[in-house]
């Protein structure tokens, strides 16, 4: 019996079949390169998202200093 790599990916690694499937419904245009660059994006834009509630804290702040003065 053959079997197919999304198969052998769920047994080896507890990951579903669809997920698998949905997988490849997004990436499956993409080359190995541009998944790496897509992770790097998607990681960058996570910190900057982290980043913005405190830059806008930090003008808040500066607001209420600038209104005392």
């Amino acid at each position: 019996m053959h079997c197919t790599p999304a198969v052998s990916v769920v047994k080896n690694y507890g990951v579903s079949e669809p997920t698998i499937y949905a997988y490849r419904k997004c990436f499956r245009l993409l080359e190995a390169m541009d998944v790496r660059r897509l992770e790097t994006v998607e990681q960058g834009n996570a910190r900057l998202m982290k980043a913005l509630p405190v830059r806008d804290l930090q003008i808040e702040v500066m607001k209420e200093i600038t209104r005392k003065i």
